[in-house]
């Protein structure tokens, strides 16, 4: 399989496992089992029983039809914004909290950027009854307050990150040397980030988006195969999810579209595949924005999810084998995308999602074109910076 990864966790050249030695047994351990784990009849009873009954899956695929007359194809959303926590996130805090109850594992710790996936692993640990601690930037604490109080409400410390931009990067970078201090506790990484098996195991527990694609175009349409699968990127999950099932056939294309904040030459964006060069950043090999020191250079988003320095090893591969199509959307093409389709369909999306969005009117859609949308999630979260924006 040509989009799956080798033994040693590399898709072509990017990937692996690039970590202190201190971290190794935990990463070994995890390496070592998470197959058997996922592949076992006892959690798949359990993890399908989780999210039909707890995060309200299979979500909807909706034919947009006044988005889909406005751009003259045949657009539908994959509504993961309907999720129980309001995002993709917890398709892979369910699967992971399993896993970490199957090793034995008491504590969990996690990274957080528009705090999606803080709220969804601090759902989970509730729902398990185990110890959460969520690192988080200062300045999308910030911007992200309404999630800071569900995390806090659902029993989770949230430990600001003060170092660097304050934001994604530099809460991740804070949880990794927490956990290098903290050895016993399970780290439940957000996106297809980190070292090898993370990224892998994270796609495989995000590939219910394109398993439940599949079925419902078929339905819907009487084909399994859309023409065209648009998702944003940061460091990519939900992508990775829309994406998985479709990777080996490549008559479906995929778009994957980055955050170009103020414009990709700005000096204030996140567009890492335009910007980036091959290095190393939490843990593996993959694309990322760095000086000619090979020092990170900061990325910049209006949207905390998309503001991050690199992509999973997964997506740079799909972007040097020209597999996956990345575009990418400004700030305010993204914030005009968010308003548009809260006034012709009712939709209010995450700031996120509204990147995918956004890239509709650029493209040269075709009548009968199928096009799926994945709707990553809701912008609840967004509404004081859509409110600070409305003119």
């Amino acid at each position: 399989m040509k989009f799956q990864p080798d033994n040693n966790g590399y898709y072509g050249q990017f990937g692996g496992a690039f970590i202190p030695e201190l971290l190794y047994p935990n990463v070994k351990e995890l390496e070592d089992n998470y197959i058997k784990i996922i592949e076992s009849e006892e959690f798949q009873a359990e993890y399908k029983d989780l999210l039909q009954h707890y995060v309200g899956r299979p979500s909807p695929l909706y034919l947009a039809k006044r988005l889909s007359e406005k751009y003259g194809a045949t657009i539908y959303l994959k509504r993961e914004d309907l999720n129980h926590t309001g995002a993709h996130k917890v398709n892979n805090t369910i699967g992971q909290i399993l896993i970490a109850k199957h090793l034995g594992k008491t504590k969990i710790l996690a990274e957080t950027g528009a705090g999606q996936h803080g709220v969804a692993t601090a759902t989970v640990c509730a729902l398990m009854g185990l110890e959460c601690v969520v690192f988080m930037g200062e300045i999308d604490i910030q911007r992200q307050a309404p999630n800071v109080a569900r995390m806090k409400m659902l029993g989770a410390k949230v430990v600001p990150a003060t170092s660097g931009s304050k934001t994604l990067k530099d809460a991740t970078n804070e949880a990794i040397r927490y956990w290098i201090q903290h050895p016993d506790t399970y780290y439940l990484i957000g996106s297809v980030v980190g070292p090898h098996p993370y990224p892998d195991m994270v796609a495989r527990l995000q590939a219910v988006i394109s398993e439940e694609m599949k079925i419902q175009l078929k339905e819907q349409t009487g084909k399994e195969n859309p023409d065209t699968i648009i998702a944003c990127v940061g460091g990519g999950s939900n992508a990775a999810g829309a994406f998985y099932h479709y990777l080996e056939d490549e008559e479906v294309e995929l778009i994957a579209v980055e955050a170009a904040g103020l414009g990709v030459n700005s000096g204030e964006s996140a567009a890492t595949s335009q910007l980036g060069e091959v290095g190393v950043i939490h843990g593996s090999k993959t694309i990322l924005m760095q000086d000619e020191y090979g020092q990170i250079v900061e990325p910049y988003s209006i949207s905390a999810g998309l503001d991050y320095p690199g992509v999973g090893p997964l997506h740079a591969y799909l972007h040097e084998t020209k597999r996956a199509t990345f575009m990418n959307a400004t700030d305010k093409e993204a914030l005009e995308a968010a308003y548009e389709l809260t006034k012709i369909e009712g939709i209010i999306p995450a700031l996120e999602s509204a990147h995918a969005l956004a890239v509709l009117p650029k493209m040269n859609l075709r009548k009968d074109q199928v096009v799926v949308v994945n709707l990553s999630g809701r912008g609840d979260k967004d509404l004081e910076t859509y409110i600070k924006h409305l003119s």
